[in-house]
């Protein structure tokens, strides 16, 4: 754990009850919409744990939408990840401790760990500090290590106040804003994948990852008519 100051741990707690309760005052107002879930009900529906991956810019609403489900996040050690998990944990997440830049080998394998025990486990994958909409390899290498599917989503908002200078462009939703989520088909690795198969599949995962933040940020600048053909397309088919 990196050394903090005493001023610094005491802001620790004080930044997480007001985070915390942030969310937990917030969240009940939003109004969400879910397009495309069932690309991540069916792997619950076959009983096996996924990977989830997102983008770090949505992700107070991505807490309020998959609290209480017992996700395993992977958490950095430092100042912010400290905080942060404090309030992760009271809304039902479980941690990992590690990042892309320290702790990272440990953080997959504390993953790994999670999702033998059947925990569902998630990476912002663009954090902990950037740069922005560049997907670390981290769900990747922890799907070929593990054979579970990579499910990635973005989440839109109606209306928000948009933190710009920050890295990620933060968001946080206005009260009793609409907000979409667009859940993307499930990625596969295969455990015995080579290099250019893992290069194939972290193109694909950030395709994937691209496409989910476009049509859920373009959401509400589309007519009904066009979120109606969006929705169908994102549909589930029988098969």
């Amino acid at each position: 754990m990196p050394h903090l100051s005493r001023w610094r741990r005491m802001q620790i707690p004080l930044i997480a009850w007001a985070a915390y309760w942030v969310i937990r005052l917030l969240g009940p107002t939003l109004r969400v919409e879910m397009v495309g879930v069932h690309n991540a009900t069916q792997i619950r529906s076959q009983g096996e744990p996924g990977i989830g991956a997102f983008w770090h810019r949505c992700i107070l609403p991505a807490v309020w939408i998959w609290r209480k489900r017992g996700i395993v996040v992977l958490n950095t050690v430092n100042f912010d990840g400290q905080w942060t998990r404090r309030v992760i944990e009271r809304l039902g997440f479980g941690t990992a401790q590690g990042s892309s830049s320290r702790g990272a080998v440990e953080g997959l394998a504390a993953m790994a760990k999670s999702l033998e025990a059947g925990h569902h486990v998630a990476f912002t994958i663009d954090g902990p500090r950037g740069p922005r909409y560049v997907a670390k390899p981290g769900p990747v290498i922890l799907a070929r290590r593990t054979g579970r599917p990579i499910s990635v989503f973005h989440i839109g908002v109606e209306r928000a106040h948009t933190f710009r200078k920050s890295w990620d462009l933060f968001q946080i939703p206005y009260p009793f804003s609409r907000v979409v989520m667009f859940v993307a088909p499930p990625i596969r690795v295969p455990t015995n994948a080579d290099s250019d198969m893992l290069k194939s599949k972290q193109d694909e995962m950030q395709a994937a990852l691209e496409r989910v933040r476009d049509v859920a940020e373009s959401w509400f600048r589309l007519s009904e008519d066009e979120r109606d053909r969006l929705r169908d397309e994102w549909r589930e088919r029988p098969s």
